[in-house]
Parts: structure tokens; C-alpha cells; sequence
């Protein structure tokens, strides 16, 4: 007989070290990595191999939970698709410099490029911190023939034929597969994607290629889509919920009051405090989140209430 699965879980987040992070996410650190001064550049706080903190599944991961109670966790829907991965990996990012110009496929290019297991990877920027001046890339300009797209990629050239965009606090950014995009410093970044890790850079500002970061030139080709511009939006927040994006893969909605959701069973609820704190409580459950803390709200929950001063992320499957 199956143990019962909770209606809320917690999860030890993951640590990514790479070149162009900063320090502001140091308190996620041990104390042997916040002394070793390497930059923090992402924390992958809900995705697949992360580890249960709390309840009787604590050290489970949440790929065997989904695996294991895929109606429970995921949703009826995902579920009767077949559906047993975890879709979504919701990170941090601390931008100190620019990311590389880099590429996603679709969920086809994926397959076809890299194997049956893979998945495209489109995902959502919400800004939440943003330095005077700071920037992004997303998309080409338009009139770029594929003739002078193709001969740019992989050297300086694509930085005089990508759209530089200004963006503050509260900006809310959608990237479909297929877009040629970078972060830029100065910014402190929520991120909602497909569970995919597959990134084909274009172009890496010059850095060594070694350790891992070499380019990609014949595959960013392959997926760039060049009429794929990203979309930037400022959502001006109506009560209790404002939606800040949905597509096919995901919904992502800012929460800032006291109030109660429902799963309806339909689908999980990945919960992140951007501001303040936030109390969630389930009939079995309850837990209180710090900022940057996380928390999934199991699809079988049902009603539950977020309680507090607090701006919150919630990110979901759509309906």
C-alpha cells in the first residue's frame, strides 16, 4: 500500500557556479562555498533532482515523486497524458555580467537533435532587481537576411544584429524556443522553464571555451528562429493575483495578499516569496517561507490558504 503523499513539500535547492554570477544569493551557500568565493549564479530551487526537506519523503527527490504519485503531485491532467516528469525547473539568477547570446530549441529540434528523452525549452523572466541601465537581449532586428544571421553567429558579428532591451523591477519577460537572448548585469532574475537544460550558445563574449562553455555554432543555426523577438511586459498588479504570463508549457501569476487558492486537483502550485514572508496552509500542512524560499503545493491539495505580508510566484501548469 502507497504511503499517502503530502499536500505540501519543501526541497533543499541546488547551487550552479558559473562564470557570470555574483553574491547575492550567498545566503543559499554552505559555509565552505560562501568561503570560497566563487560566484553564485543560479540556484535551481524546484527541479527535478532536488530533495525533500520535510515530511515522511524527506531525501526523496521530486523526479520520484512525480514518478511515483504522478496524478498526486503533477496534476490529472499531465498525468493522464502519460506524464511523469517533473515539467518545470524554476531557478535564481544573479547576473554580475553577461550570459552567453544563447538558443533553445523546441520540443521537436529537441527530440530529433538530441534524443527521444529530451524536451525543448521555452521559459518566462520575471525581473526583481534591476541596477540603473541594465539590459537584456532578445530577438534580431528586423530585416536580418539568414545569409548575415548565419555568418554572425558564433563570433562579434550577432552583437551588432541583436535587440538590446532596457528593462526594471516588475518586468515580466516571455522566451519561446527559437530566440537568440542574453541577461545582462545588473540583474536579479526569477526563471520558469520547460525541465531542460539544453542551451546552445551563440556567442560567449570571448570568454575561454573550456570547462564545459564551448559554442555551439551548427546547432544554434539549426534552431534560431529569426523573426522570434521575446515579449517584455510591465503587468499592473489588480488585487489579490495578476497574471503575468501563460503558454502551453506553463502559467506564472504574482500573488501578494492574503488568500486562498485551489489546485482543484488540476495541477501543482511551485511557490516562491519574492518579498516579505508567506505562511501557506493545507488541511494536513503548513509551512513558512523566508524570501527566495520555495514550496510545492501537491495538485491533490485541493484548498489551501497563503497568509502574510508577501509578494509571492506562483507558477503552474496551464489550465
Amino acid at each position: 500500500m502507497k504511503t499517502p503523499i503530502p499536500s505540501l513539500f519543501t526541497f533543499s535547492p541546488a547551487i550552479r557556479n558559473y562564470v557570470w554570477g555574483g553574491q547575492s544569493l550567498i545566503e543559499f551557500a554552505d559555509e565552505e562555498a560562501a568561503k570560497s568565493g566563487l560566484p553564485i549564479a543560479e540556484i535551481w530551487v524546484l527541479y527535478e533532482e532536488n530533495k525533500v526537506t520535510n515530511g515522511v519523503f524527506a531525501g526523496k527527490t521530486l523526479a520520484e515523486l512525480a514518478s511515483s504519485y504522478p496524478e498526486e503531485v503533477l496534476g490529472r491532467g499531465l498525468a493522464a497524458g502519460g506524464g511523469e516528469r517533473f515539467p518545470l525547473l524554476i531557478k535564481l539568477l544573479d547576473c554580475a555580467n553577461w550570459l552567453s547570446l544563447q538558443v533553445h530549441p523546441n520540443d521537436e529540434q529537441a527530440v530529433k537533435m538530441e534524443g527521444p528523452t529530451f524536451m525543448g525549452k521555452t521559459e518566462a523572466w520575471h525581473i526583481l532587481k534591476a541596477e540603473p541601465e541594465a539590459k537584456l537581449i532578445a530577438g534580431i532586428k528586423p530585416g536580418t537576411t539568414l545569409e548575415t544571421l548565419h555568418a554572425a553567429i558564433g563570433n562579434e558579428g550577432i552583437l551588432e544584429l541583436v535587440e538590446y532591451h532596457s528593462v526594471e523591477a516588475g518586468d515580466t519577460v516571455f522566451m519561446p524556443a527559437g530566440t537568440i537572448h542574453a541577461l545582462g548585469p545588473g540583474l536579479l532574475v526569477y526563471e520558469v522553464q520547460q525541465t531542460s537544460d539544453l542551451t546552445f550558445r551563440v556567442f560567449d563574449w570571448n570568454r575561454p571555451q573550456n570547462n564545459g562553455r564551448v559554442l555551439h555554432v551548427e546547432k544554434s543555426i539549426a534552431v534560431t528562429d529569426p523573426n522570434s523577438q521575446g515579449k517584455i511586459d510591465r503587468v499592473k498588479e489588480n488585487g489579490a493575483a495578476a497574471g503575468l504570463v501563460q503558454c502551453s508549457y506553463f502559467k506564472l501569476e504574482k500573488l501578494t495578499t492574503t488568500q486562498e487558492r485551489d489546485t482543484r486537483g488540476e495541477s501543482f502550485h511551485a511557490i516562491t516569496v519574492i518579498a516579505g514572508e508567506c505562511t501557506i496552509s493545507t488541511k494536513q500542512d503548513r509551512v513558512t517561507l523566508k524570501k527566495f524560499d520555495s514550496a510545492l503545493v501537491s495538485a491533490v491539495c485541493g484548498k489551501y490558504t497563503l497568509e502574510g505580508d508577501f509578494q509571492v510566484l506562483c507558477s503552474s501548469l496551464p489550465g
